[in-house]
């Protein structure tokens, strides 16, 4: 067992305000926080459902690799993170299984997080986050 548990699922939204409304209002969550990530051009909303999260990704461009990647679908699941002890050692124990890396060094992520990915083609075709939360 390696002692990750589920941080958050990630949906990448078109109509961030609509949706956080469809989480809050219709379905009763709450929100947890709300905040640019400049550097990987999103809007993040984390929405606390029961012990999980889920968290809308606004892209703050069109052209922008997530909203190329949504494209026409008004929300499309983006990624599932892991929340993990150790992020430096599990890239370097992942690493070393051969996994796929798309970040080899962790680096800031919403709310203080470390993040980072893993490719898909090492992950069943699912883009997968590692976090470690701020200490």
């Amino acid at each position: 067992m390696n002692g990750w548990t589920i941080d958050h699922v990630a949906i990448v939204v078109a109509d961030l305000e609509a949706t956080i409304a469809l989480y809050t209002g219709t379905l009763g969550f709450a929100q947890l926080y709300r905040e640019i990530v400049a550097d990987q051009g999103i809007e993040a909303v984390g929405i606390r459902t029961g012990d999980s999260v889920i968290e809308l990704l606004r892209p703050l461009s069109e052209d922008s690799p997530i909203a190329k990647f949504r494209g026409d679908a008004a929300t499309k699941m983006h990624h599932i993170a892991y929340r993990v002890g150790d992020i430096v050692a599990e890239l370097a124990r992942l690493k070393a299984e051969g996994v796929r890396l798309i970040d080899e060094t962790p680096r800031k992520g919403a709310h203080g997080n470390t993040i980072a990915f893993l490719h898909p083609k090492s992950t069943g075709g699912v883009l997968t986050e590692l976090c470690q939360p701020a200490r």
